[in-house]
């Protein structure tokens, strides 16, 4: 096995069209390997469910195809509908003992809250399963780093949810950014309006303290399964059902949640690597919670023939400066609540909402008077397909569970597999080490520490609850 260090070109290199092309290869499905029979296109996968009240329900109707054959969640009063839906399939509370007890199982689908990704995920490595895992990836940048590596050991198939992935728009995206239709590329702006604005709690709080009082537990949930490898703390309805997103110790905050998506194809087309720096600013700090609202500023260095590349984040209302936005603001009045635009020394390039669906693009050249939808643009017409694209029909979620169901009887690996996805999580969470770290970071990817601030370690990699350890 290569270390870090002497992999670090390759892990640049899968992020552009050496990844993307790699494609090509077949994944050796965990059976083959003695774990079991191989299984034909035609025949239909075992799949268990782990999370299923929230978004595994979303993730489980598009696997309907198959069979269903185990559903797990600590709360069966949140997954009853599912219970109900899948009345054939075995219950479970805790996904270590279904794993143990149903050898039959092919794959398994994760949708738990954030901080049990990694342990569901490597549990189902360890018994030679396949893992669609919702995003983010994983709680922590070593988890992820970690969890890709063993993954790949297994020869597993692997899919980060992430619907914009299997889009189009995504993959022109990519190819107009090589082509070099907008120059060299030095500044990145991407932002969302997750979480809640304070005004209408459509989303998750963030910011705000733990709750003092301590109301029973619901006698449908399983609290101490629910905090899994998190400290022990006294239930309240302030972490769940979806409410986790926010604390520290259950979720990554907007970060984490929105960036998957919206980062996800300026990632791909700039074959970023790893930041050299990372420097987070934020409306206050607690000891609890993500802030209400932040903003991260990554340096990324010079790679091959590109230069390097500023790349803002912003969240909770936060947005690129209006010098920035000019162009987007003359075309639709206002800055949509999340997007991304790429500028470069010929042009630029924006996508609005979270890239979550079909993306849309828009473009304006040196020589344009306004921003262009990009299908419109003749700059775009003029360049040639050159990445493969995801061959099932019907909307992008539903495409990309297709393309893991496939990898997972013996086809082509995932366009979002455990090794692009692990990169792309580690590096959105570093974001979060520099929040939670309060300074500057002077980062070596390759070593995974700030060398500046050993203090960071606690977040790079964190502590686990006696009897969750990885």
């Amino acid at each position: 096995m290569k270390t870090a260090a002497k992999r670090k070109c390759s892990r640049r290199e899968f992020l552009g069209r050496a990844a993307l092309a790699g494609a090509a290869f077949t994944i050796v499905p965990a059976r083959i390997l003695g774990l079991g029979g191989e299984k034909a296109p035609s025949d239909k996968l075992n799949i268990a469910g782990i999370g299923i009240g929230g978004q595994g329900s979303s993730d489980l109707a598009q696997m309907r195809g198959e069979n269903i054959v185990a559903l797990c969640d600590v709360d069966w009063n949140y997954a009853g509908k599912q219970f109900k839906i899948y009345p054939d399939a075995k219950q479970f509370r805790d996904f270590r003992k279904m794993l143990d007890e149903m050898k039959e199982i092919d794959a398994v689908v994760i949708a738990t809250p954030d901080h049990h990704h990694a342990f569901a995920a490597m549990e189902a490595i360890k018994h030679g399963k396949h893992i669609y895992c919702e995003k983010p990836l994983t709680h922590s940048v070593w988890e992820a780093r970690e969890l890709a590596r063993r993954a790949r050991e297994a020869k597993v198939a692997t899919q980060m949810g992430n619907q914009g992935q299997a889009s189009e728009q995504t993959r022109r995206l990519c190819e107009y950014v090589w082509a070099g239709a907008i120059g060299k590329v030095h500044e990145a702006h991407i932002w969302t309006d997750r979480p809640s604005n304070g005004l209408f709690n459509e989303y998750w709080p963030q910011g705000v303290s733990r709750p003092k009082d301590t109301p029973p537990v619901p006698s449908s949930l399983d609290w101490d399964l629910w905090l899994g490898p998190a400290p022990a703390r006294p239930f309240h309805s302030a972490y769940l059902p979806f409410k986790w997103r926010g604390w520290w110790d259950f979720g990554t905050g907007a970060l984490g949640d929105m960036a998957c998506h919206t980062v996800n194809w300026p990632f791909r087309a700039l074959n970023l690597g790893y930041p050299t720096e990372i420097e987070a600013e934020s409306s206050g700090m607690n000891k609890e919670m993500y802030p209400a609202k932040s903003k991260i500023r990554f340096e990324f260095p010079a790679r091959n023939d590109q230069p390097a590349v500023t790349f803002w984040w912003f969240d909770g209302g936060n947005t690129p400066p209006n010098e920035v936005t000019a162009d987007i603001l003359a075309m639709q009045d206002k800055i949509s609540g999340s997007g991304c635009l790429l500028v470069g020394d010929k042009g630029q390039v924006f996508s609005p909402d979270d890239g979550d669906q079909d993306l849309r693009f828009f473009l304006k050249l040196k020589d344009d008077k306004e921003m262009t939808r990009g299908s419109e643009h003749e700059a775009v017409k003029a360049i040639p397909e050159s990445l493969p694209r995801n061959a099932f029909k019907g909307p992008p979620d539903q495409r990309q569970h297709l393309e893991w169901i496939a990898a997972c009887k013996g086809g082509k690996p995932p366009y979002s597999n455990f090794d692009t996805a692990a990169y792309l999580t580690e590096i959105i969470l570093l974001g979060c080490v520099a929040l939670r770290t309060g300074k500057k970071l002077e980062w070596d990817g390759p070593g995974m520490k700030a060398k500046n601030a050993p203090e960071a370690a606690q977040f790079v990699k964190r502590s686990y609850r006696k009897g969750w350890e990885l």
